[in-house]
């Protein structure tokens, strides 16, 4: 089959997207390839194409579960085998999953890059027939990027188990910096580098100056037909405003990160079916949300970063029919976001108070600890030791980001 059939057999479409031809050859001639594409701009097609032209699995690292839980689901519509490790999943269930990948006729595995810190996974990953590794969200990968998570910068063990096995890595934002990064970490070589405008020409961007945020958001609700999504700063938020959008008659849902992993999926999958219209969330509800004819998303609050604003924003207006983003703002706003910023630098002497907190609430000696995992309340920390949570989170990413400790929702 050639790559113009496989893409008309399984996705029904007769031409690809710009670039994406241009991307998916340099991966089936061998090379490592970076592809910078806007958000909705069919970045996965780039490498399940080449993956399902060639014989063996393909590797997807990617952040979130409900990007994979997704794309697993759409890939099994299509007749295509694949599978996804993500939380929740026993030891044995994981253990089997891999052996199918092994000796089963499996196409896709995805996988979170803290699953790439498993000796299991790593073993097991070494007996596949891999074709191509993909890095989704690549930019995850740079300490220069927005959203930097540390085990993304172990992927280049994954290479060392493959090392003839191209690597596609793929992004919507990312500046020179975090691009040469990205190529530095995933120990790229022989490589192509492809960029694509990232203009939205179908998506209109408004900026508002607004005391009654409420106000003006319940008027683009009823103004904008269809689906859309609404950003606020944190949790308590997501509640109050879903609140009063049922309350207006506008049907909404509130998310968040601290919600149990069954009920976010619940959630995400009510909205993306048309059950509720309007999902309110904080940043958790986040990369890979793959929904095409969502036709506005509104910001209610300042985000921390134009990329983070860029890869937020993008999520309206995917099918290429017209939608809006909104940012709503004040005066108070930008005083909040210059606090949010101090906040976000902690000193060493409190870094080092959270660390030895750390031992004190898991009651470790000195020295102990190492691998093991522990459950862990960052709620229940805070109160305990009388610390500021924002600043505490905060030390808790440096110390990530350092590796002396590693978070993660779940392990299994």
């Amino acid at each position: 089959m050639t790559i113009h059939q496989i893409l008309k057999q399984y996705w029904g479409f007769s031409e690809f997207r710009p670039l994406q031809e241009e991307i998916i050859q340099s991966v089936l001639d061998g090379k490592d390839t970076l592809a910078l594409l806007p958000t909705g701009g069919g970045k996965s097609l780039c490498f399940q194409v080449p993956a399902l032209l060639n014989p063996g699995i393909c590797i997807v690292v990617s952040p979130l579960i409900a990007l994979m839980k997704d794309q697993v689901e759409n890939l099994k519509e299509k007749g295509i085998k694949a599978v996804a490790i993500i939380s929740g999943m026993g030891k044995r269930e994981v253990d089997i999953l891999l052996d199918n990948c092994i000796y089963g006729d499996i196409k896709f595995l995805y996988l979170s890059p803290e699953r790439l810190l498993s000796d299991l996974v790593r073993e097991r990953i070494r007996y596949m027939k891999v074709n191509l590794i993909a890095v989704d969200e690549a930019h995850c990968i740079s300490q220069w990027g927005y959203d930097f998570r540390p085990p993304y910068v172990h992927l280049s063990e994954l290479r060392d188990l493959h090392p003839d096995v191209p690597v596609l890595a793929l992004t919507a934002s990312a500046t020179e910096r975090v691009v040469a990064d990205i190529r530095d970490k995933l120990h790229f070589k022989n490589d192509s580098i492809f960029r694509k405008s990232f203009e939205r020409k179908n998506l209109g961007y408004v900026v508002f100056n607004q005391d009654d945020k409420m106000r003006k958001l319940i008027a683009v609700a009823g103004n904008v037909k269809g689906n859309g999504i609404v950003y606020v700063r944190n949790r308590r938020e997501t509640q109050e405003v879903a609140k009063q959008l049922n309350q207006q008659g506008i049907s909404a849902e509130f998310y968040h990160a601290g919600l149990d992993t069954p009920l976010r999926m619940k959630k995400q999958t009510d909205w993306k079916n048309g059950a509720v219209r309007i999902m309110v969330a904080t940043n958790a509800f986040g990369m890979g949300i793959d929904k095409a004819d969502v036709r506005f998303v509104v910001h209610l609050d300042l985000p921390e970063s134009l990329e983070a604003y860029y890869q937020e924003a993008g999520r309206a207006g995917r099918d290429e029919k017209k939608a809006f983003a909104v940012l709503l703002y004040n005066a108070a706003d930008k005083f909040q976001l210059y606090k949010k910023l101090e906040q976000s630098f902690p000193g060493v002497a409190e870094i080092k108070q959270v660390y030895h907190h750390l031992g004190n609430y898991f009651q470790l000696a000195y020295g102990a600890g190492e691998n093991l995992t522990l459950e862990f309340d960052v709620a229940d920390f805070c109160n305990r030791f009388k610390l500021d949570a924002m600043r505490t989170l905060n030390a808790l990413k440096f110390l990530e980001r350092n590796e002396y400790i590693a978070l993660s929702e779940n392990v299994f």
